[in-house]
């Protein structure tokens, strides 16, 4: 429920605005319900959002018009006509989405239904500017020319998922170290501007992995959640009311930067202790190359013995953290995901919850602790998706009844 903007009522914000002149809302509206419940027939969607069966017959005549839903295939029932479910066209929307990794960058094309069309990886020392912008010119160009031309148009922006003050992560010195810290300075809508007119979107890299997770993976079975993703660094997310939470000034789930201990007692944050890069400087000590973590597809069998030394010891920091956000808030679950293997990750997950059995939970409601499904791509995944979620959906699914 929201108060109206001058004060006098309120409004519930599942219900449909029917009058003229807003109809942009309810196709988000619809659009919004289509996507998260893939399927649905048009009386369901009436039901749902409120507005009138004849209001819905319109906005789904429109949609289908401008290619955004189609009709699946007849659902026959026990009795009455075959009900004819709506559901948004994979064609109907494209986005592109970058991730830039500690390690690695990925670039992917997205549909209108979550479903990756092409994608390129590259790897890499260091995420040098130039180096970074240079992958993202070569590889639109790649990607779009895997699209047909009647579908170049549907291409609907770039979605960039950047660590928070990436111009921080680095042990660089001297010059390198000089072209790394240019990332402060770096307009990132400028630098695309020189070779694409697509609009750009910049969000955190682990808060658009928490986006995918609530889009098109687990996060929409939880209406608050808490979210890990582990990559070269530990991230997080936010989701209150079925929506994620971005905070004042998009910071919010900032989880590497919880508070830790070292083992002489030392302040730490959970990025220094729950972060694959500790996995990296262990297989650097004993000779083994660590870009066997970056390629794809992942496979890291070789290494497991070093694997699973980091999985026990990441397993601990999660269980003492998951404590800790659930002080604040008592989330319903805490999901955890990475740029790993899926093995690895449902080994993190099992021992998480074997390692939170023997935590001290005085005051507190001990959390399901669940696997994300998005996977490596979640990052670039979620980046591709703000295009999509800033033109097309609306900017909570808080507003979507339940059907």
């Amino acid at each position: 429920m929201v108060r109206s903007m001058d004060g006098t009522g309120i409004k519930d914000r599942r219900a449909g605005v029917n009058q003229r002149g807003v109809r942009d809302h309810n196709e988000r509206l619809i659009l919004s319900t289509l996507q998260r419940y893939r399927a649905v027939p048009a009386a369901d969607l009436a039901r749902s959002s409120g507005l009138s069966k004849p209001t819905v017959s319109t906005i789904l005549r429109n949609l289908e018009v401008d290619g955004l839903v189609r009709r699946g295939d007849p659902v026959r029932g026990r009795v009455g006509k075959p009900s004819i479910p709506i559901e948004l066209d994979p064609d109907g929307v494209l986005s592109v989405g970058l991730k830039i990794g500690r390690r690695s960058a990925d670039l992917l094309l997205l549909d209108f239904a979550g479903n990756v069309r092409a994608q390129l990886h590259s790897i890499y020392d260091y995420p040098m500017p130039d180096a970074v912008f240079g992958f993202l010119r070569e590889g639109l160009q790649t990607l779009l020319s895997t699209l047909p031309d009647t579908l170049r148009d549907r291409v609907c922006g770039i979605g960039i998922g950047t660590p928070f003050e990436l111009w921080k992560w680095h042990d660089l010195v001297g010059v390198a170290a000089e072209r790394f810290r240019a990332w402060k300075d770096v307009n990132f809508t400028a630098e695309v501007a020189a070779f694409s007119d697509l609009p750009v979107y910049v969000v955190n890299d682990a808060t658009a992995a928490c986006q995918a997770e609530l889009l098109y993976g687990r996060g929409k079975e939880f209406r608050d959640c808490a979210y890990f993703f582990i990559g070269s660094f530990i991230g997080g997310g936010v989701v209150l009311n079925g929506t994620v939470f971005e905070g004042n000034r998009g910071n919010a789930g900032a989880l590497g930067s919880m508070r830790s201990t070292g083992p002489l007692g030392e302040a730490q944050q959970l990025i220094d202790v729950a972060s694959i890069h500790l996995l990296e400087a262990r297989l650097t000590e004993v000779g083994i190359d660590p870009e066997v973590l970056w390629k794809l597809p992942q496979d890291w069998s070789s290494v497991s013995r070093h694997v699973e030394t980091w999985v026990g010891q990441t397993a601990q920091e999660l269980a003492k953290a998951s404590l800790s956000i659930c002080s604040v808030i008592d989330f319903e679950a805490i999901l955890i995901d990475g740029a790993f293997p899926t093995e690895v990750r449902d080994e993190l997950v099992e021992r998480t919850r074997r390692y939170l059995m023997n935590q001290d939970k005085r005051g507190l409601i001990e959390p399901q602790i669940e696997a994300g499904n998005v996977g490596y791509n979640a990052r670039s995944i979620g980046a591709a998706s703000s295009p999509i979620f800033s033109q097309f959906l609306l900017n909570t699914n808080a507003g979507l009844a339940v059907l």
